[in-house]
């Protein structure tokens, strides 16, 4: 009767190690999203302080947010073309 206990515990606990691996995922890249953009939103408000003038429309703040710094850059090279 403990056997059985013991297994139906071990089944238990990998299927909720499965769960929380599937879950993790989507929290890692909700994580990566919400960095990139804080820090696209604070390069393109510094970029701003320096007198560039750059539009922070839509599209330059859904660049600057997935792409983060390198986003920035690409929007501001955009800027001089």
């Amino acid at each position: 009767m403990e056997f059985n206990l013991i297994i139906a515990f071990a089944i238990g606990m990998l299927i909720l190690g499965m769960v929380m691996k599937v879950i993790s995922l989507p929290l890692k890249l909700l994580k990566w999203f919400i960095t990139n953009s804080i820090m696209g939103a604070i390069m393109l408000a510094i970029v701003n302080m320096f007198g560039l003038g750059l539009d922070i429309n839509f599209i330059s703040a859904m660049t600057a947010g997935v792409l983060g710094i390198p986003g920035v850059i690409l929007i501001i090279i955009l800027h001089f073309i």
